[in-house]
């Protein structure tokens, strides 16, 4: 590959300053929790862990959840970032937690 890209060129391939990286997460609520607290606690999750340190979340799932978490502006989420969410929802009804490591959100 080309050593001297253009920004723009940069941005366009997501290379370089542009790179993006980010994990994916997953997990599954007790059988005891109702759809009321599915979503409360999913917005107390986008509340208190998402928000907070700048980061976005897309998935979804009913019982069983699933997405991917990057952040809100073009960056690279941290170890930091994936112990945040897997701390929330290891204090919550929650099972079967899993999280990636980093990767390259466009090219990995």
């Amino acid at each position: 590959m080309a050593k001297n890209r253009s920004r723009r060129l940069r941005k366009k391939l997501r290379v370089d300053e542009f790179q993006e990286f980010g994990f994916d997460i997953q997990w599954t609520f007790e059988d005891s929790v109702s759809e009321a607290d599915i979503d409360n606690l999913v917005d107390q999750f986008i509340d208190e862990v998402i928000e907070p340190r700048q980061l976005g979340f897309h998935g979804g799932g009913h019982k069983e959840w699933q997405g991917v978490i990057a952040t809100q502006k073009i960056g690279q989420c941290t170890d930091e970032d994936i112990a945040a969410v897997k701390a929330f929802w290891q204090s919550k009804p929650a099972k079967d937690i899993e999280a990636t490591e980093l990767y390259d959100l466009w090219w990995g």
